[in-house]
């Protein structure tokens, strides 16, 4: 895309306009990889925005770690400046950081679908993560709008997200807030 940082940016403001007023206080993320969309800059705005309100519950950011045994996704404590390591594919994480249950976790998306699906490089990570993991977060895609794959079909274990969001706005669910 020529006009990427662009369309970062915008996505960046629908991002945080679409966390004005939501209750949560811990939020899971991504570490952008491959060209994904980087969600940090809004989530630490997020973050600093709750300090300055002085809302008696401190607003936490985690990233994914993997748990090699399962499989699966933790999320550890993130801030800007926070020490990171790389993981066994390469990604950093968080290290030495405690482990945060999210409320809220956004999800990078490949490609999209109406219906939540998504599209990722394949790992399953999220799906499996997202079979297991207990409350489940409300789970939110971040993609571009030239993502959206009309034809992408869903496999058996692919748990769809409750909202897409991209550039442009809401992607999913069509015409509904989250």
């Amino acid at each position: 895309m020529p006009d990427r940082a662009r369309r970062g940016d915008l996505l960046q403001q629908v991002m945080r306009i679409w966390l004005v007023g939501r209750p949560d206080t811990a939020i899971g993320a991504y570490w952008p990889i491959k060209g994904e969309f980087d969600p940090l800059p809004a989530l630490h705005r997020w973050k600093e925005d709750g300090e300055l309100l002085d809302e008696p519950q401190l607003r936490r950011i985690g990233l994914p770690v993997v748990d090699k045994v399962n499989q699966t996704l933790k999320f550890h404590a993130w801030f800007p400046g926070c020490p990171m390591e790389e993981d066994a594919f390469g990604i950093p994480k968080p290290k030495d950081t405690e482990v945060i249950v999210p409320t809220l976790l956004f999800v990078p998306c490949v490609g999209y679908s109406m219906g939540g699906f998504r599209l990722g490089y394949g790992g399953g990570f999220y799906d499996r993560t997202l079979a297991q993991l207990q409350p489940k977060p409300y789970t939110v895609g971040l993609g571009f709008a030239a993502g959206f794959l009309p034809d992408l079909e869903a496999e058996t274990h692919d748990i769809a997200l409750d909202a897409i969001l991209n550039e442009l706005g809401v992607a999913w669910p069509m015409g509904l807030g989250g």
